[in-house]
């Protein structure tokens, strides 16, 4: 890790407990010589917009060492949308403040001894996948995205099954009836790949799975694939054209069109985690999703 100097703060706003313990890690960096930027939002929603150094969003990763994040899974995977959409590469730490808080390892009663570790440089970092979705109509490039949990074509507001010809690296997999398609990272498959009944894929593995969600054909099952791999999704010419929607990591939807073409890969840049503590995946998962409860 690089000597931290200045620390971006970011909560959702709606959460009190976020939103307060927001501005005790704030005083405390600055107490300890680490400069706190806080989000425009977060500081409004705080209370404290003028008391320190604020940015907006889109320009908080430029101006920091760090991004700490305060809240559940959401409030980190917007955090990590600003970062991967910007030219920084700063790496992230998420304080749970939320409910199950997968991806936000700090417990509030660990971040003092979190951000403690933090400036003494006692952390490690851990590398994350991103995807890569563009969106094309007629062989033009309408919408384009990152996404550090998944990707996923689902049904606008109609409940109707969507149905999907899939191929991988221009070779075609299968035409799926389902109420959707994901397609996760490692990091994502503990999200809503596990819920649609996808695998658990360790946070090193180098790939990504696509899940159908509720599919209409028993055999339509998930598969893992290799990072390497491109994956095209075109919706069928029966489709109905104006109520299918493309998502990236449940924060941004796009409509997807009969004529239009959705094509995700592995990003060209990675995302980076902060650990602070020697906790691993496992005892993760035993934690978060009660692993081994009777």
């Amino acid at each position: 890790m690089i000597p931290i100097s200045r620390a971006g703060l970011t909560a959702k706003p709606t959460l009190p407990d976020a939103l307060a313990a927001l501005v005790d890690a704030a005083a405390w960096l600055d107490a300890h010589g680490c400069q706190p930027v806080l989000e425009e939002r977060s500081a409004v929603a705080a209370g404290v917009p003028q008391r320190w150094m604020t940015a907006p969003r889109e320009d908080l990763p430029e101006r920091v060492d760090v991004v700490i994040a305060f809240g559940g899974d959401g409030t980190l995977l917007d955090a990590a949308g600003a970062v991967a959409h910007s030219t920084a590469d700063v790496p992230l730490l998420g304080v749970n403040l939320g409910h199950l808080g997968f991806l936000t390892e700090v417990g509030r009663a660990e971040l003092t001894t979190a951000m403690e570790a933090l400036l003494a440089g006692r952390t490690r970092t851990e590398t994350r996948l991103l995807l890569d979705g563009r969106l094309q109509h007629e062989g033009r490039e309408v919408a384009s995205r990152v996404a550090l949990n998944d990707i996923v074509v689902t049904r606008g507001p109609l409940s109707r099954m969507i149905e999907i010809d899939v191929s991988i690296d221009d070779q075609f997999l299968s035409h799926v009836k389902a109420d959707g398609l994901i397609v996760a990272t490692a990091t994502g498959s503990t999200a809503y790949n596990l819920s649609a009944g996808g695998p658990i894929l360790h946070p090193s593995v180098d790939a990504f799975v696509v899940t159908p969600i509720a599919a209409h054909t028993l055999t339509n099952r998930p598969i893992v694939l290799p990072a390497t791999a491109t994956v095209t999704m075109r919706p069928t010419v029966d489709a109905s054209p104006s109520d299918l929607v493309i998502t990236f990591d449940g924060q941004h939807g796009v409509p997807f069109g009969r004529d239009d073409v959705v094509i995700v890969r592995r990003a060209p840049r990675v995302l980076r985690f902060v650990r602070t503590t020697s906790r691993t995946h496992f005892e993760m998962l035993r934690e978060k999703l009660k692993w081994g409860n009777a």
